[in-house]
């Protein structure tokens, strides 16, 4: 009866060890059907709207080297100040100021290289009067991104990523 027990013993044995094996070549085949899944899945665009959007609302806020009488200003109040020509109180120009700094901005913040994501940009700040500053590198595609920032005093600003 002993050698009955047994064989029983390692019957079930095997079973539950064929049964182990079965789960995990299940596992590893599920994994790999997961992974494949996972990469057909679309790539994420390197530029969306909102990156556009919030990069126009930082380089607003952005302090130049432009003082009025009290502090240094930021791109905003450059942009107002060029607008109507004045002179910043340390003797710079202000629309002199602002293309310099933006012009650092842009090539910084937007790397147009080859091999790089980003294809090219545009920058325009227009007013009422007249045009303030376009800035543009790279190539225009047909892909892209952009935003527009109205501003009080009648000045628009166009910002736009090509990928």
């Amino acid at each position: 009866m002993g050698e009955i027990m047994n064989k029983k013993n390692k019957k079930a044995q095997e079973e539950m060890v064929g049964f182990a094996l079965i789960i995990i070549v299940v596992s590893i085949i599920l994994m790999i059907f997961l992974a494949f899944y996972l990469n057909r899945e679309p790539k994420k665009e390197t530029v969306e709207s909102y990156e556009a959007e919030s990069f126009t609302q930082a380089f607003l806020q952005y302090t130049t080297s432009c003082t009025d009488n009290f502090e240094f200003l930021n791109v905003q109040d450059v942009i107002y100040e060029c607008d109507i020509r004045n002179t910043c109180a340390n003797g710079e120009d202000p629309c002199e100021v602002l293309e310099r700094n933006l012009k650092g901005i842009l090539g910084e913040s937007w790397n147009v290289k080859t091999g790089s994501p980003v294809k090219g940009y545009e920058l325009n700040i227009v007013s009422s009067k007249w045009v303030i500053l376009n800035i543009s590198e790279g190539q225009k595609t047909v892909n892209s991104k952009g935003s527009a920032q109205y501003l009080p005093k009648d000045v628009d600003i166009y910002f736009v990523a090509y990928y």
